[in-house]
Parts: C-alpha cells; sequence; structure tokens
C-alpha cells in the first residue's frame, strides 16, 4: 500500500506511534456539546436521532479520553472478538451507572468521576505495557471502570437534560449513539493496524509499546490536570 504526504516511508507501526500524538494535538481543542434545538418542536424520532447523534459526538470528536481507553483496550489484544467482549462488559456498566444518574440515584461529583477516568486509561496503558497476554479478569476491571465512565458520560448529558416527552427514549438513544461510537473506533483499530500488524512479531515492541506510552503519558497529564487544576 502506497502511503503519500507526511507519513510516506514509515512503515505501519511507526505511522500509528506518529499518528497517536497528532491525534492528541487535534483533539486538545475540542468543543462541548451544545444543543441548539428546541425539542419541544421535535418529533419522538426526531428526538431519538438528535440524541443518537449527542452519543456519538459524544466518543468522536469530543471524548477523547474514552477513545484513548477504547484504544488501550484494543492494542493488547487486537482480535476483534476480545475486544467486543470488553466494549460489552463497558457497554454495560456504562449503561448501569448513566442510567441511575440520569434518573437522580446517584450523583457523582465530576471532580472525583473525572480524575479516575483518567487513571482508568492510565492503568490499561500500564497493564499493556508489562503484560504480554489478555489475562481473563480483564473484563472485571473494564466493567469497574465502565460504571465510572458512564457516570462521566452523565455529567455531559446533565448539561444537555433530557426532554420530558421522552425521557426513556433520548436515555437510551444517547447510550446507543456512545456505543456506536466505540464500535466505530475499535474498527477503526483494527482496519488501520489491527489487521495488518496483528500477528507480526514485532507487533507488541513496535506498536503496543511504544502507543501505550503515549497514552500513558496523557492519562497522567489529565490525572495531574483534573486533581490539581480543574
Amino acid at each position: 500500500m502506497t502511503t503519500t504526504g507526511p507519513f510516506r516511508g514509515m512503515s505501519l507501526p511507526r505511522r500509528a506511534v506518529v499518528a497517536l500524538p497528532l491525534l492528541v494535538l487535534l483533539a486538545l481543542p475540542a468543543a462541548a456539546h451544545v444543543l441548539n434545538t428546541d425539542l419541544s418542536k421535535l418529533s419522538r424520532t426526531e428526538i431519538f436521532g438528535t440524541y443518537l447523534k449527542l452519543g456519538f459526538t459524544h466518543i468522536i470528536p469530543l471524548g477523547f479520553d474514552h477513545i484513548l481507553f477504547i484504544i488501550s483496550l484494543y492494542i493488547l489484544e487486537p482480535r476483534l472478538k476480545p475486544v467486543l467482549t470488553q466494549a460489552t462488559a463497558f457497554t454495560v456498566a456504562h449503561s448501569i451507572t448513566l442510567g441511575l444518574a440520569m434518573y437522580g440515584f446517584i450523583r457523582p461529583p465530576s471532580a472525583i468521576i473525572e480524575p479516575i477516568i483518567a487513571l482508568s486509561i492510565l492503568f490499561v496503558a500500564i497493564e499493556n505495557i508489562i503484560t504480554d497476554k489478555l489475562n481473563p479478569w480483564r473484563i472485571a476491571i473494564v466493567f469497574g471502570f465502565g460504571l465510572v465512565h458512564g457516570m462521566g458520560f452523565a455529567a455531559a448529558l446533565t448539561g444537555l437534560g433530557l426532554p420530558q416527552k421522552d425521557y426513556f427514549g433520548s436515555l437510551i438513544s444517547f447510550n446507543l449513539g456512545v456505543e456506536l461510537g466505540q464500535v466505530t473506533v475499535i474498527l477503526l483499530c483494527w482496519a488501520l493496524v489491527g489487521r495488518w500488524a496483528a500477528d507480526k512479531s514485532w507487533y507488541k515492541a513496535r506498536v503496543v509499546i511504544p502507543v501505550s506510552v503515549v497514552i500513558g503519558i496523557v492519562a497522567a497529564f489529565w490525572t495531574v490536570q483534573r486533581v490539581f487544576f480543574a
């Protein structure tokens, strides 16, 4: 495959490592959600589409911390089945806390949740570096982190609000949009890296470790920023 532009002449793993910091820089100015729509004038179908889009954009392009978490889950075992299993556990967990928070059963403080989200990314990145295989207990860890990430989703959704005439439906559509965003990230990782490099002898050394180091550095920075400068 011929590559043009700034990545010309680079091998696949080197392109992946170079591209990730560029994505970090591109993502930093991302804006917050804005809902400039009078929901009272929309049908239930239109509300469903609106919140589906909001859920998707909460991941791509606005949820860069969640994107890095999904990438971290993917690269250790870059086959679709293992990462989709992890993503399913993550989805079930964040659906639980998102629903509980939106219905007022829990009120998680963002000052605590946001640093924990950053720490969850750092944890998975470090695990990718020090282990050579996907351990069965990682599903439980991912589920636990999903509970925390769901509270982060709730914080964003609380700022937007949910329409009274279809509260439950819009909550489901937002969550579905989040899931579509996560699956999109997984499929992009598979198409750009996993499909070509997963079986290579150099995959761990040239892809998993460098990418995890970059993700870990970003996550550590976010942790400090969210604890001391939020």
